[in-house]
């Protein structure tokens, strides 16, 4: 970790830091999200076509008519259903299969710093050569622990927040998972108030186009790469 300012830098200079990276690739922002909303919608629309989702969904909506108890029961009855466990194995490979294209951000930030020039083919870094089978398996591994922490509320954040940095150094220093994950925890014991305020701005820029911009949305949602760069730059030397 780094040890060049004399003194930890504050929140302010970290946003500041992400939002200059984001504005100056706005149009690769705009490209993550068409390939991933695209590969996504149509990912979800086969599937729940091919596993007869479609016809669940209006089981549920008649559910709900008769209140939450029955909408929530038929929800609990769907979900233990063969098609729809497929369905949802389908979905998460999707996700597998695009989570690379995050690491295509992070090199195109890297390009910018370096002061090279951005190409197209730089949005796919992450699906270069084993690239893809060494991010794509770390992602199996953190949604895996994510999904399971999820009914106590608390833990997903903390897991959020302590895997934060697991990409960059994977990506930039060639870090292995546990060795990444011990790297942030003690990131995390010194720059708590810097990382949890960026988490916080992250998520609510992220979705926030969608919200009052609609279409804007296409623009924000990468945005948390942007933050995750900014932070990992801030906190770490690769010098070390």
């Amino acid at each position: 970790m780094q040890n060049r300012y004399p003194q930890k830098p504050g929140a302010e200079f970290i946003l500041k830091q992400a939002f200059f990276y984001w504005n100056k690739t706005l149009i690769f922002q705009l490209m993550f999200s068409i390939v991933f909303f695209a590969m996504f919608l149509t990912s979800t629309f086969f599937f729940a076509d091919w596993y007869g989702i479609w016809g669940q969904n209006q089981a549920l909506t008649e559910a709900l008519k008769q209140g939450s108890k029955a909408y929530l029961e038929k929800m609990s009855e769907l979900g233990a259903t063969e098609s729809y466990r497929m369905f949802s194995y389908a979905i998460l490979a999707t996700s597998v299969f695009l989570y690379p294209l995050n690491l295509g951000l992070f090199q195109i930030f890297r390009k910018i710093d370096l002061n090279e020039k951005i190409e197209l083919g730089d949005l796919f870094s992450g699906y270069n050569g084993f690239n893809f089978f060494k991010y794509a398996g770390y992602y199996l591994f953190w949604v895996m622990i994510y999904r399971m922490t999820l009914p106590t509320v608390f833990l997903p954040v903390l897991w959020v927040a302590v895997t934060i940095f697991v990409a960059p150094l994977m990506f930039f220093m060639n870090k292995g998972i546990f060795e990444a994950i011990t790297l942030n925890f003690k990131a995390l014991g010194i720059y708590s108030v810097q990382i949890w305020v960026a988490i916080f701005v992250a998520v609510a820029f992220k979705y926030a186009g969608f919200f009052l911009f609609l279409v804007g949305g296409l623009f924000t949602f990468p945005f948390w790469n942007a933050m995750i760069y900014s932070l990992y730059k801030t906190v770490f030397s690769e010098k070390n």
